[in-house]
């Protein structure tokens, strides 16, 4: 059973978050916190694996949390789950060691898989606000250099990089001219070279390593 940590600072919220979690039989809920300051109390007592993260709070906001339990507890992965998508929150959470970013109307049915899926060393963005993560990239490209173990040929990188722009894909295969069971192919291949379950999983290393190409292809 993978212990969570709750740190949000609605109390109804946490309850909530609890119940639904807890029906989980690979879950359980060891703690819940209000503030950034009694998360980093509590995680020596109750060693979690995961903690779910609000941003604002009072005391010390989630993204100073974040980046003190990276440095602290490497191996204690952090999703953030919140009510806000503005670029300032998302970016900083993200460079602060956030596994994921989730907004609160996420269904609890995806949480679950969420929660699942980073303990299982995946990411989870929002598709909400995935679009201002491709933004920021665009604006630096080339600034941060991939991991050495992730090689793609050039036909890859172009779907990667479609595929990271949210195309399906039949959109790819028109925008490549080739055929839609070829790109399924190449899907299939970069899912497992980057060792994710799905494209959003794909989309999201490929954005925080900057494995997408500039040129997307032939329009």
């Amino acid at each position: 059973m993978f212990k969570i940590l709750i740190c949000d600072d609605q109390e109804i919220v946490c309850e909530g978050l609890q119940t639904i979690i807890n029906a989980d039989p690979e879950l359980n809920v060891v703690g819940i916190a209000h503030t950034g300051i009694e998360a980093l109390d509590l995680i020596p007592k109750v060693l979690p694996e995961l903690v779910l993260m609000d941003l604002k709070m009072p005391d010390m906001n989630g993204v100073l949390t974040t980046r003190k339990i990276n440095e602290t507890y490497p191996d204690i992965y952090v999703l953030v789950l919140t009510t806000y998508d503005d670029d300032e929150w998302i970016f900083d959470a993200i460079r602060s060691g956030a596994a994921g970013y989730l907004l609160k109307d996420t269904p609890p049915k995806d949480l679950i898989k969420s929660i699942k899926g980073t303990l299982a060393g995946m990411s989870f963005i929002d598709p909400q606000v995935a679009g201002k993560l491709l933004s920021e990239y665009a604006e630096n490209f080339g600034k941060s250099q991939p991991p050495s173990h992730y090689t793609f040929t050039e036909r890859e990188r172009d779907i990667l990089t479609l595929l990271s722009q949210g195309l399906s894909n039949t959109e790819i295969s028109g925008k490549l001219f080739l055929a839609e069971g070829t790109v399924r192919n190449y899907t299939s291949v970069l899912l497992k070279k980057l060792g994710v379950a799905d494209r959003t999983q794909a989309a999201i290393l490929a954005i925080r390593y900057g494995l997408v190409s500039k040129d997307t292809g032939k329009d």
